[in-house]
């Protein structure tokens, strides 16, 4: 079965930082586009960030610049989100994604109906 293992998560006070992890289980991570995403209430899934193997840029959405970093652990088949200064804009519920690796090119931003796996999501909450 295909599937994304998340952990990471909960509260947090502004200024703080915190660590998503999303372990790939029935696929390996390092031929896929890589991608996280949020999503407030009410508003659109956004693209948080997003590399694809074989490009040497990394997208960020211009809102996390200098505060995220994705990276990804082959060997555990893991990509992750750092993410630091976090403030109350960062509050949402992130998705971990994978897709085919022709997105995410040239530092473009990822597209939800462009990726294939998807975790089930992780609520970050920011607040004092």
């Amino acid at each position: 079965q295909l599937q994304f293992v998340e952990s990471g998560g909960g509260l947090v006070q502004p200024g703080g930082s915190m660590r998503l992890s999303c372990e790939a289980s029935g696929f390996t991570l390092n031929s896929y586009t890589l991608a996280w995403f949020r999503q407030a209430p009410g508003k659109e899934r956004e693209g948080v960030s997003c590399f694809t193997p074989g490009d040497s840029s990394t997208y960020y959405v211009d809102s996390v610049k200098g505060r995220f970093s994705i990276s990804r652990d082959n060997a555990k088949n893991t990509v992750y989100l750092q993410m630091n200064n976090l403030n109350s804009g960062d509050s949402a519920t992130y998705y971990c994604a994978a897709g085919v690796p022709i997105q995410c090119l040239a530092g473009t931003s990822p597209q939800v109906n462009g990726m294939d796996y998807w975790g089930k999501g992780i609520l970050v909450t920011v607040s004092s």
